[in-house]
């Protein structure tokens, strides 16, 4: 049954554990988030890294969870100049050159969503509008890490 605007719209997937929205997010190594992206539980995470890299500033090396691992996303990183440091998926025949001491400094995403996952509002996402839920998760990282 079709539903008038759609879940689809909204970023509201579907999943074993009910529903679900992703938060994708781009920082810098001081926890700061400089663009999100909201996408249904059930996406890929490489589909969101490619729209996230566009907003990407200049850096030497990017650093992302292993779901963005991907010979486009890693391509993609590679045109800007920057050097990509992925996890190989555990899949994969050829496993590219990876730095887990390097890899260590992607905790500061990590960090960067506990502290926004302390607003209630984020943490359940009481927002049925996908753009009202962004506008929150925005608000919450600018309180947080720009004031």
């Amino acid at each position: 049954m079709r539903r008038k605007g759609g879940e689809h719209n909204q970023a509201i997937g579907r999943s074993r554990g009910g529903r679900t929205t992703k938060i994708h997010a781009l920082t810098d190594r001081f926890c700061r988030a400089l663009a999100f992206l909201l996408t249904g539980g059930q996406v890929a995470d490489c589909k969101a890294g490619a729209l996230l890299l566009e907003r990407s500033p200049r850096c030497r090396i990017l650093l992302a969870d292993k779901g963005y691992d991907s010979d486009a996303i890693r391509r993609q990183i590679e045109a800007t100049g920057a050097a990509p440091d992925i996890p190989p998926k555990s899949n994969r025949r050829w496993k590219p050159c990876f730095s887990p001491v390097l890899y260590k400094g992607r905790n500061a995403i990590e960090r960067m969503f506990g502290r926004i996952k302390d607003f209630r509002r984020i943490a359940t996402r009481y927002d049925r509008l996908a753009t009202h839920y962004l506008a929150a998760v925005c608000i919450a990282a600018t309180v947080s890490y720009w004031l």
